[in-house]
């Protein structure tokens, strides 16, 4: 099936079976290496990325489901100012240990600030549900994301 859809911001027509996961794609098709296999199962949160702003486990979503829809990684999303605020803030905190959850956590932080510029604790733990990390104490996670929010202010 020929599937059309904007990956980073470019036009992309790719021949592949509508059952293929998207998550395959991005790393075989295109070599996005940041889209993680963790669980394989929706689980953990190491392949999100954003679909249409929406933080998605790419791992749950099938090629026929792409049509038409923006896709965002941590590749493209990583040229933009938002990103530059996220990495800063995530350093500053030590939110960053082994790094293999770490392109998830940013892409499901991105989908957060889009929504709710200024998240509370709450929402913050509510957003990062769905993203596992064996390395660090959530609390460094969401101080980072508390302090990007408050260092982007206005970018969301």
């Amino acid at each position: 099936m020929k599937i059309e859809f904007v990956l980073n911001e470019k036009k992309q027509v790719i021949q592949v079976d509508p059952v293929s996961r998207l998550l395959d794609i991005l790393r075989e098709d295109f070599e996005l290496t940041s889209v993680k296999e963790g669980c394989g199962e929706g689980e953990c949160g190491a392949c999100v990325v954003l679909m249409d702003g929406k933080a998605v486990n790419s791992c749950l979503i099938p090629a026929g489901n792409i049509e038409g829809r923006h896709i965002l990684t941590l590749e493209g999303f990583c040229k933009t100012e938002r990103y530059k605020i996220i990495e800063e803030s995530f350093l500053k905190a030590g939110s960053v240990q082994c790094g293999f959850c770490t392109p998830g956590i940013v892409m499901s932080t991105e989908s957060l600030l889009r929504e709710n510029p200024q998240p509370n604790d709450n929402e913050i733990r509510d957003a990062l549900s769905g993203n596992l990390c064996r390395c660090t104490g959530y609390n460094m996670i969401f101080e980072g994301i508390k302090l990007a929010a408050e260092r982007g202010k206005g970018l969301w």
